[in-house]
């Protein structure tokens, strides 16, 4: 089995920063994308940054020029540098990863346990 555990969640003042940090551990070969997504109660989960295994990112608009995600591919780790938080940044983060367990397996989608940011004005 595979697992995501992720750290670095908490309370921030508005204009402040946190960094979240999430290792992908267990049985795994190779590991495709990796990201963070974010919920608020009762809306629908947003991806907020992926990075390719390759290196390629995507970011959401609402967080482009404060956010910044990197992997570090020999340790199955990815991280979100959030910078600039706003109130609307509040919300459960969802480390998320596509896992190749085996050579010959199928590459399955994981998610992490999530981790709160919250965001005071």
């Amino acid at each position: 089995q595979a697992r995501l555990v992720e750290s670095g969640g908490g309370l921030v003042q508005a204009g402040g920063s946190l960094r979240l940090s999430c290792t992908a551990s267990g049985s795994i070969f190779s590991i495709n994308g990796m990201g963070w997504y974010r919920q608020v109660s009762g809306k629908q989960r947003e991806l907020v940054a992926a990075i390719t295994s390759g290196g390629i990112l995507n970011y959401a608009d609402s967080v482009k020029g404060r956010f910044t995600l990197s992997r570090d591919n020999a340790n199955n780790t990815v991280y979100l540098q959030m910078n600039n938080l706003k109130p609307e940044d509040t919300a459960v983060y969802y480390c998320s990863a596509d896992i190749r367990r085996g050579l010959y397996s199928s590459i399955l989608h994981y998610w992490g346990q999530g981790t709160q940011v919250t965001v005071s004005s």
